[in-house]
């Protein structure tokens, strides 16, 4: 998905957009639109989806329990958006991110329903969760290392080599578990998915750390603007001195980190762990960032659109459910949306590049 330099353009030094020649154009062209068109449209149809479902499920859909449904629901999922969407700021993609979080689950999974007995002293307990945290973490990191390392030092594409390793990790976690469901974790885990702090879910707070800390990352740091820079044009990122397949291997072992928080919410949120969770967010965490403005060549893209993308989807979804549609229905209104922004966005780029000939 990155391409050369003859197809993508000259160089140029990033900024808050994606560092080519088209952005170039489209940014100078905002001066002409709201200060971000994305984060505008986004914003629109969120008032406008909160009006309609309102309005057909009257004291329903803003209630104080389907607020709190959404609040409750999303985080997992936007953590999971987190880590496909620095993939694709490199111009890559990370199709092994829901194979990734439930193996890291189960591995906590496993360790915590097997070392923890009924009458262990506290301080015990708290060791072995740090154990079972440490060790998911492991499992995500050296996933996402392997991916990185295949991506970046033997040139192979991040599809091939992501869905190989969703296919390696999940094929392994199912012939581990047999499929079956490991269930029953301590309270402070639980508390980790269903508790609230000063009146917020827990997972949420998570979430918005999680977004601020990629975004500040993307937007201010040496790896995040390298990032921007290799989805831009690889070929001149590497011949302007950075460590392109290093910067690679960091954005897949990003991701997988990201992947590990998600797998900690989900089997707090679930009180289980097994190899089949989420898999139908796979679509929906691509869709989140293409809808809220991530190009999917890489380089371009900003995590308060992804955010806002991400509100947009849950509500649709929230009142979907309100109004009786199936779910096989709201999965293919997904498909078609994510169809429909990819158009959208390449008709915007053209248009923009040829009004600022």
């Amino acid at each position: 998905m990155r391409l050369n330099a003859s197809e993508r353009g000259a160089f140029a030094m990033p900024s808050d957009f994606a560092p080519d020649s088209q952005v170039a154009s489209r940014v100078r062209f905002a001066g002409f639109l709201p200060s971000d068109p994305t984060i505008t449209m986004l914003g629109g149809l969120i008032a406008v989806a909160v009006l309609v479902f309102s309005t057909l499920t009257p004291n329903r859909f803003l209630s104080a329990d389907t607020l709190r449904a959404i609040a409750f629901q999303m985080p997992e999922l936007g953590i999971l958006s987190l880590a496909m969407m620095v993939p694709l700021m490199s111009g890559g993609l990370n199709l092994a991110i829901i194979a990734t979080a439930n193996c890291s689950a189960l591995v906590m999974a496993a360790i915590l329903t097997r070392l923890i007995q009924p009458s262990m002293p506290s301080p015990g307990v708290a060791a072995i969760i740090a154990l079972a945290l440490l060790a998911g973490m492991l499992t995500s990191l050296g996933i996402g290392f392997l991916t990185g390392v295949i991506v970046a030092f033997l040139g192979v594409h991040p599809i091939l080599v992501t869905l190989g390793t969703m296919t390696l990790v999940k094929g392994a976690a199912v012939l581990a578990t047999s499929g079956t469901v490991i269930a029953g974790f301590p309270p402070a885990v639980l508390f980790l998915g269903n508790g609230t702090l000063i009146g917020f879910p827990v997972s949420l707070i998570l979430f918005l750390l999680c977004a601020t800390i990629v975004a500040v990352i993307l937007t201010h740091a040496p790896f995040g603007v390298s990032v921007r820079m290799i989805g831009s044009n690889e070929r001149a990122t590497r011949y302007s001195g950075v460590p392109t397949e290093w910067v690679l291997v960091g954005v897949y072992v990003v991701s997988s980190l990201l992947c590990w928080v998600a797998a900690l919410l989900m089997m707090a949120r679930f009180n289980s762990a097994s190899a089949g969770y989420a898999e139908s967010y796979l679509l929906i965490t691509i869709l989140a960032a293409v809808l809220g403005g991530v190009d999917p060549f890489g380089g371009f893209g900003r995590v308060l659109g992804l955010c806002l993308s991400l509100v947009l989807l849950q509500v649709i979804s929230t009142g979907f459910n309100l109004l009786g549609f199936s779910p096989y229905l709201t999965a293919a209104i997904w498909g078609a949306t994510m169809i429909l922004a990819i158009v959208i966005a390449m008709v915007r780029d053209r248009w923009i590049s040829r009004s600022t000939r």
